[in-house]
């Protein structure tokens, strides 16, 4: 039996990516639809500058409920709605709007982002960046996809020649900390990036649109799913020293670039608060 297919649990992957593809679009042509010119602020989080809209919590709740019609024993972990235990390997981990303030303001980018789990490992990815139409979709072995073209991170970009690609926290501690070193952290290469959206960020090492991408502060839910696309493009994913992506930390490029951004991170300190 192929190892990405576990039919003794009814799982296959192809299935689930398929499934996850349909219901990202979908997810995204009812915010699309839904979208005010301006919309307002539902509740605040972590704090009053990390926002939450009433169409985030519609979205997931859309993406749930497709979740439960065509495989109702899974379990899934959604930003906005926690995690909902299932009875069987798989899980999806679900962020409705990874670009929430993007979403807010009208700036197009933002993205439905799922992935999916088997027996704890991300199986199947989908980032669908809503407004620019485009649909990034891997999965484990398969690679990873763009409107019918396999994608391919960059490859021989020496530090110094990298468009990194990088996002702040909520906090103003955090964000103070942050801002040090990027500071440090733009005399060294080519430019900096901004997007706004950690699953866009790395859609974007994996498309070749950046050489690289950090972060303080993401969530599983953030990277989950272009975390995999990025890795099926040729990049290396991973946290500092050793450690695997948490929030902490979440590094990606392709290998040899990876190695020389987490040398010039790790005196900065950049896990700090």
């Amino acid at each position: 039996m192929d190892e990405r297919e576990r039919q003794d649990d009814g799982v296959r992957e192809e299935e689930l990516l398929e499934l996850a593809a349909r219901i990202a679009e979908e997810a995204g042509q009812m915010l699309l639809a839904k979208r005010p010119a301006r919309p307002e602020v539902l509740a605040t989080k972590s704090s009053p500058t990390d926002v939450v809209t009433a169409l985030d919590r519609a979205a997931e709740e859309l993406i749930r409920a497709r979740i439960a019609e065509a495989r109702p024993g899974d379990a899934v972990l959604g930003e906005e709605g926690g995690d909902t235990p299932g009875e069987g390997v798989v899980r999806w981990v679900v962020d409705p709007i990874d670009g929430t303030v993007n979403f807010l303001y009208g700036v197009p980018d933002w993205a439905v982002s799922i992935g999916v789990e088997v027996d704890g490992e991300i199986v199947a990815g989908v980032v669908n960046n809503v407004p620019r139409g485009e649909l990034f979709t891997a999965r484990r072995g398969g690679g990873a996809w763009l409107r019918g073209e396999r994608l391919r991170c960059n490859t021989g970009v020496p530090l110094d020649r990298a468009l990194v690609a990088t996002g702040f926290g909520y906090g103003a501690a955090r964000r103070r900390v942050q801002a040090e070193v990027v500071a440090q952290v733009v005399p060294r290469v080519r430019d900096i990036r901004r997007g706004g959206s950690c699953a866009i960020d790395l859609c974007s090492v994996a498309a070749g649109r950046v050489d690289a991408y950090y972060e303080r502060g993401a969530n599983y839910w953030d990277h989950a799913a272009g975390g995999l696309v990025a890795t099926e493009a040729g990049a290396r994913l991973g946290g500092l020293n050793g450690r695997p992506v948490s929030p902490d930390m979440v590094l990606c490029a392709a290998p040899g670039l990876f190695e020389e951004l987490h040398d010039l991170l790790v005196p900065l300190d950049p896990e700090r608060d």
